[in-house]
């Protein structure tokens, strides 16, 4: 249901409305049905559970436009058989702010900004992109246009988007850095042409070292996009990092799309790994559980890959092995001899690749230059 109220609904909807003997929804959607005591608002926090404990009933959703593009939709048609629910959409917001803006709605970033940190937008801020972000209200766009001016953005061009689609509609055009604007109400999108700031976060694995709070711990950009390539990140896709350090390749796996439960023992590590995972815009899809890896394995959730970067022996193997399901990747660094050992016995009786990767810097050398040689890194992966 958009801001047009009924007189926007097609006959379908209207239909499935007023046959509806149980109507939830926003207080605003339910105002615009005037559904009267058959509503119900939804509780905060967002929970699908009273929807579904009248099963079987004839029960209208009302949601904003696309109920399948970050909206409840999903939610619910999860938890229901296919015969058990239709869907009755109208224009999303992302397509009314398009429409308004007169942008290609194909070339544009979509986020759903309004049931995620707004951190998660830092990926998509580079020069020439342009985004339409979901947010949960006036506050939250002030916020997110301060946090994208913080990246280097203030300059660029923001549009406050209020109530599109109604008669109440809405839009504000504002600079990032000083949005002197009334309070936008709610529902709201903010939209960014950020043409003018740096050119944001690369695709490639290997972010540069200092990008990372870190205390020396860290898998190095050379090694870490190795690891990348071996540990071969797919979107969806689960990590474990075990021993995580600084979290790194934890961070980079999200960047690719996927999720990650990072496992460090280490409370100042733990506190970095957060730090990074805010700062790099992954905070929603990277779990930190402070705790000895063997402590944990078992109430992680099912992995796709696993990434040993510190800590390997033959008793965590042992339990990996034990619990991995069959064409888990598993890839595990190693800088001491010990380690190396444990790794060159594995090789032979299970197989993988087998990597010892040797890297020098230029440094200054008196008045010239010189090869300045790091450890040497051992690397096996496997498919188990």
């Amino acid at each position: 249901m958009g801001e047009q109220g009924l007189a926007g609904l097609d006959d379908g909807s209207r239909a499935a409305l007023a046959s509806a003997r149980h109507v939830f929804g926003g207080a605003r959607h339910l105002a615009l049905a005037g559904v009267a005591a058959r509503g119900t608002e939804w509780g905060v926090p967002f929970d699908v559970a009273p929807v579904l404990a009248l099963r079987g009933q004839a029960v209208a959703v009302l949601a904003s436009g696309d109920p399948f593009w970050f909206g409840a939709g999903g939610s619910l048609a999860q938890r229901l058989q296919p015969g058990e629910w239709v869907a009755h959409p109208a224009p999303s917001t992302f397509s009314l702010a398009a429409a308004a803006l007169g942008w290609r709605l194909e070339t544009l970033a979509c986020l759903g900004l309004h049931a995620l940190p707004l951190a998660a937008a830092r990926p998509w801020l580079r020069r020439g992109q342009r985004l339409i972000s979901l947010v949960r209200d006036g506050e939250a766009l002030l916020a997110l246009a301060a946090l994208v001016s913080g990246h280097g953005f203030g300059a660029s061009s923001g549009w406050a988007l209020e109530r599109l689609g109604g008669p109440r509609e809405r839009i504000q055009r504002l600079r990032l850095d000083a949005p002197d604007i009334p309070p936008p109400q709610a529902p709201v999108a903010l939209a960014l042409d950020l043409h003018d700031g740096p050119a944001g976060l690369p695709a490639s694995g290997g972010l540069p070292d200092e990008w990372f709070a870190h205390d020396g711990q860290i898998t190095k950009s050379p090694m870490r996009a190795l690891t990348l390539r071996a540990l071969a990140p797919r979107p969806g896709e689960c990590l474990w990092d075990l021993g995580a350090g600084s979290g790194s390749v934890s961070v980079e796996w999200c960047l690719a799309g996927g999720v990650c439960h990072a496992v460090e023992r280490s409370p100042s590590r733990v506190a970095n790994i957060h730090r990074n995972a805010e700062q790099l815009g992954v905070p929603h899809r990277l779990r930190v559980h402070h705790a000895a890896s063997i402590d944990v394995l078992a109430t992680l959730p099912a992995a796709d890959a696993v990434f040993v970067g510190g800590g390997m022996d033959a008793t965590l193997f042992d339990a990996l092995r034990a619990l991995l399901r069959p064409g888990c990747r598993l890839v595990v660094n190693s800088v001491t001899l010990e380690t190396e050992t444990l790794l060159l016995q594995l090789h032979a009786r299970h197989g993988g690749e087998l990597l010892q990767v040797s890297l020098a810097h230029a440094e200054s050398l008196g008045n010239m230059r010189g090869w300045q040689p790091v450890r040497p890194v051992v690397q096996w992966s496997v498919v188990l």
